[in-house]
């Protein structure tokens, strides 16, 4: 199973603990975690039915009567459809995000992959982005690692990486402010 770092603790973790045994013992994993990221998508690309997913204003009934035809106009079925609706029923549907997360936090270190984001200033060559996976590779203990790749020129240089719970911030940004900072506190 998952090493303890990836076991995150409350209702959201208890809930993606039991999601994650149930689709290992089903063989349906990877279904289960592909239908997750479609809902995701849903909720991501419709500001309203976002609030629909958060509010507590509806009722439990009125969420699972709502979510049985989203579901099934998204082509979402079988375990994940089931969970989501279980999750409304229960009306735990605000947190169904922190859910997901945790079941994708599991289902990654099942498969020995880290996710780093990575936010650079400018577009890096291939080799460089190899080269920091293979960095990160190593210091998450050696598994694969996922990256995704963000541009932010606001940062000006450097990297700001995150990886799992690890944040590293080598920023030019940070690090110019960091020596106004203590310019300001020395003056």
């Amino acid at each position: 199973m998952a090493d303890k770092e990836t076991l995150v603790p409350g209702m959201a973790g208890r809930y993606a603990q039991a999601l994650f045994a149930l689709s290992q013992e089903t063989g349906t994993t990877e279904k289960t975690a592909a239908d997750l990221a479609s809902f995701m998508g849903l909720i991501g690309e419709s500001p309203d039915f976002a609030r629909f997913v958060k509010s507590p204003v509806f009722s439990a009934e009125d969420q699972v009567k709502a979510l049985g035809a989203v579901l099934a106009q998204a082509e979402i079925n079988g375990i994940a459809a089931n969970f989501i609706k279980l999750v409304a029923a229960k009306h735990r549907l605000f947190a169904i995000a922190d859910m997901i997360r945790d079941f994708n936090l599991l289902n990654d270190a099942q498969k020995g992959i880290t996710r780093a984001q990575v936010t650079v200033a400018e577009t890096l060559k291939p080799e460089h982005i190899e080269a920091l996976r293979t960095a990160l590779a190593s210091i998450s203990g050696g598994g694969d690692v996922d990256l995704a790749i963000k541009l932010d020129p606001a940062i000006i240089g450097g990297l700001v990486v995150k990886l799992g719970s690890r944040m590293v911030d080598s920023s030019l940004k940070t690090k110019l402010n960091s020596i106004r900072t203590r310019m300001k506190e020395a003056g």
